[in-house]
């Protein structure tokens, strides 16, 4: 299993880690399936609007609902999440497989066995190799879903990218091997 997450300090720091991830690998050829997120501040507040782009280059889906003025509540739209989860599970059936999903984050959807959770393990039943990020309060639920398998990713784009190849020259020896 080729599972890492990573965690920033700064906000916004994952959500641009892994965009520029998936650019790295989509520059160097490898075939990429999952979401990142871009953050559009908004005016009202210090709350944003969060948008997804499906990967390869899918489209984009804002994943947040405004609730109001004063509103503490979730902002995430389960409605728009699922839009975005069906379609990376559909990528993931496409020939020629994607090799690298990249997953925005493990939040309290996927902490709650929802989300994207269903299509990083099919992804990992698959053999892809899996990046999520990951926020501080779900680190735990995360490593409890891993069940202690998952790597602690860098926080630099180019460490990232190498874990990737590495991981993924690691991941056809292995398939290699079972084959012959």
């Amino acid at each position: 299993m080729h599972l890492a997450y990573v965690m920033t300090e700064t906000r916004g720091a994952t959500d641009r880690l892994l965009t520029n991830l998936a650019d790295a690998l989509d520059a160097k050829g490898i075939r990429l399936a999952g979401i990142v997120q871009s953050n559009i501040e908004c005016s009202d507040d210090t709350l944003c609007d969060m948008d997804v782009r499906v990967l390869p280059a899918g489209e984009t889906i804002r994943i947040s609902q405004s609730l109001g003025a004063g509103s503490r509540g979730c902002r995430l739209n389960p409605e728009a999440l699922e839009q975005a989860v069906g379609q990376v599970t559909s990528s993931l059936h496409k020939d020629p497989q994607p090799q690298v999903l990249i997953v925005n984050k493990f939040g309290k959807h996927e902490a709650d066995g929802r989300g994207m959770r269903p299509v990083i393990g099919e992804a990992l039943a698959q053999g892809l190799v899996v990046v999520s990020g990951v926020n501080r309060m779900n680190v735990e639920p995360f490593k409890a879903f891993s069940d202690g398998l998952a790597v602690q990713g860098a926080t630099e784009v180019e460490a990232l990218v190498d874990w990737v190849e590495a991981s993924l020259a690691e991941a056809s020896l292995e398939a290699s091997q079972a084959e012959g």
